[in-house]
Formats: structure tokens, sequence, C-alpha cells
């Protein structure tokens, strides 16, 4: 089915990113148990272990569930080194004037290190808690202006532009940001108005992690709506992963990741999702329809983690070669980076690296460059205070 797409070239090397918690995180699912604070302490030890494991960046999430991703962003500015932050803009939330200049400071405050996340909102009772009462198509709309504004002043224009619902007269930004024309706008859309922003705006299309079948399809009609824009952009995949040493102990830990569910809880979620208007959130609850029974829908493609959470419902599972396999898949339909997170997230982001990176054709902005680890913890200790592991290694052939 997919040889008869117009896909983008396959991707030969990418970029994997991590998560910052902000909504919460723990051990298990739905659950109080092995739950953790989420505090600047614990949070700065996440950004800093993506930091030093060579991450490109790290997505932090938006909504009245999390902390602000601004404050936490600008919070973990000066606790890393090239670490990038994917943070959000809320048209419809925020002016575009006003999330210009916010960007522009970020920006240079962390030396370059901004990533821009457009997210419109799914949530119709959630937004009018945020005070919109706009409708699917209108939000989009909404979408479309902000962006034609934002773009402008962050590359300097005067500018004055009446539209439907946003209007801005003589707005300038007097501070540029580092990055040109301006930081890399990354977006998901799954709707109809949603590809129709993407095709005129964004640098990067985002989507969950669907089997690989139904990815080609959307980015394949994600690529034709760039290209009647004249336009092209990157592909980019949101993801949970649980990978262990062997098969069997990753198939056992996600188990164990929903141990603590019941079916109430699982029953509450799903009818809160109901509700949502987004297109992406109704693709993501057909994979697993509330259900416990079938819940790998495509090879090594866990849905577990949508039976009670809102948006990347889906994990990769298995060993590392089984989980470097099927992120090649993708990388074979144009996918060229990685949104990754794990529960819980900080021991997670060391285990995919050291068990996954050695596996990828990372980029070379990606890694970090201190070259193999000897005396670094987790990576290995000396034996006997005298061998290096890798001397070891040698030694038994």
């Amino acid at each position: 089915m997919t040889d008869r797409l117009d896909l983008p070239p396959s991707a030969k090397q990418s970029d994997v990113l991590w998560f910052l918690p902000t909504h919460g995180d723990g051990r298990y699912l739905g659950s109080e148990v092995g739950a953790r604070h989420v505090s600047l302490g614990y949070l700065s030890q996440i950004a800093r272990a993506a930091d030093e494991l060579g991450y490109y960046g790290v997505l932090l999430p938006t909504g009245r569930s999390c902390e602000d991703s601004w404050v936490v962003a600008s919070a973990m500015v000066p606790l890393t080194q090239r670490l990038r932050f994917l943070v959000a803009v809320r048209p419809g939330l925020t002016e575009p004037a006003f999330a210009a200049r916010a960007a522009a400071t970020l920006d240079r405050l962390s030396g370059g290190r901004l990533l821009i996340n457009v997210v419109t909102g799914g949530d119709p009772l959630e937004l009018k808690g945020d005070g919109i009462f706009l409708d699917h198509d209108e939000r989009y709309e909404v979408t479309d202006e902000f962006l034609s504004i934002w773009r402008k002043l962050m590359q300097g224009e005067e500018v004055t532009e009446a539209h439907k619902h946003l209007q801005i007269e003589k707005g300038q930004l007097l501070y540029p940001p580092i990055q040109r024309p301006y930081p890399p706008l990354y977006f998901g859309g799954s709707s109809a108005a949603g590809g129709a922003v993407a095709a005129k705006h964004v640098d990067v299309y985002l989507t969950w992690g669907e089997p690989p079948a139904e990815v080609a399809q959307k980015i394949a009609a994600a690529k034709a709506l760039a290209a009647r824009e004249g336009r092209t952009f990157s592909f980019g995949i949101r993801l949970h992963v649980i990978v262990r040493d062997t098969s069997a102990e990753a198939w056992r830990a996600a188990d164990e990741l929903i141990s603590k569910l019941d079916d109430e809880t699982i029953a509450a979620a799903q009818k809160v999702f109901a509700r949502f208007d987004s297109v992406g959130q109704q693709r993501m609850a057909r994979l697993h329809g509330g259900r416990r029974e079938k819940l790998e829908v495509a090879p090594n493609l866990w849905a577990g983690v949508g039976l009670v959470r809102g948006g990347a419902g889906t994990a990769l599972v298995g060993n590392p070669d089984e989980v470097a396999e099927r992120m090649k898949e993708y990388m074979a339909l144009g996918v060229d980076r990685f949104i990754l997170s794990g529960y819980p997230n900080l021991e997670e982001c060391y285990r995919f690296a050291e068990l996954v990176f050695p596996k990828l054709p990372l980029k070379a902005t990606t890694g970090n460059d201190l070259g193999p680890a000897k005396n670094a913890g987790p990576f290995g200790e000396m034996i006997a205070n005298v061998v290096p592991p890798s001397q070891r290694k040698t030694a038994a052939g």
C-alpha cells in the first residue's frame, strides 16, 4: 500500500528528543503508587540528563494539567548547554505580538535553542475554561492568522493586518531571535483544517505514533498539501518507548505500567477523550477502543498508554534491536525526528540512550561528544578498581 504513496525521501539520519513531564511522572499509569513530585529539582535532573546524553532537545507539554512550559523552559536554559526546548505557542490563547516577544527573548537567552510547538487545542471544555469559545475549524482559522502575523514579526517586518479573528496595526519586534528567520515551527494536525495550516506555515509536521501504514498515508497527504503551497517540510513522530535488554522483559514492563489500572478508571478516561474534537485524538482512541485485549496494534507498537493518557498514546516496546528497527521503518517513510518519553522519564531517558542510541544513525548535531564512557556511573564502573569494562570485553573476545 505504501509503495503507491508519494512519500518524501527516506531519512538517512534522525534527531531524537526527550520529554519533560510537567504534568506528572511515575512508575505506573493512573496511580499514585510510585508517583513523583514534578519539582524544579526533578525536572532539572531530566533536562541535565538529556543534555549530557546527547538528545537533540526536549518537549514540554502544554495545557491546564501542566506547569507552564515557557516558565519551565526558562528555568532549564541556564542548567543546560546544548539541549533545545520545544515550547508551545497557543493561538487564540496568546496574541501573536506577545508570543513573538517571548519567543525571541527565550531564543536569545538560550543561545538559539528554542523550538516552537504550535498547539491549537482539541478539548472544547478545557478551551472554554481558557476563554476560547470557537469550534474546531474556527480555531484553525485563528492559527492560520496567528502564524501569518507571528512569522512576519519574527522576521523584523512592521505588520499591519486585519483578519476575521485577529488584527494588528504597525506591530514590530524590536529584538530579533538568534535563529533566522525564526525558531523552527513544529505542528501536528490530522484534520483537513490542520493540514491546510501546516502546508502554509510550519517547518516540521508531527504525527502521533500510529502504525507505519497509517503514518505513511498522513505523510503523503501532508507532503501533497505543502507542494500545492510551494513548500516542503520535515516530519516527526511522537511516541513513548519501553525498551529492555530482551523483548520478554520489555513486554513485562508494558504490562506492569498499566497493572494498577482498573476498568472504571479506563472508562472514565475514555469518556473524557470522547468529548475531544481533535481528529488526532480520535485516531489514537480507535487503536485500542478502550479495551485491554489487543493493545499491540502493529509489530512492537503498543497502545496501552492511550487507555488513560490523552495525546500520544502508543509506545514502541521491545529489545534494542527491535525498537531501532521500528524507528528505521518510520525513517523510511521520511520521519527524521523522534519525540520520545518513558515512565519514569528520568530512568528511561538514560535507558533509551544507552541501549538504542548506538543502533541509530543519529545526526551529527545529536549525541554527546565525550567518547566512550569509562568511569561514568551507569555506563560502566572500573572492575576491581583497575580494569575498564572495555578491556574485559576485548579480553573475552
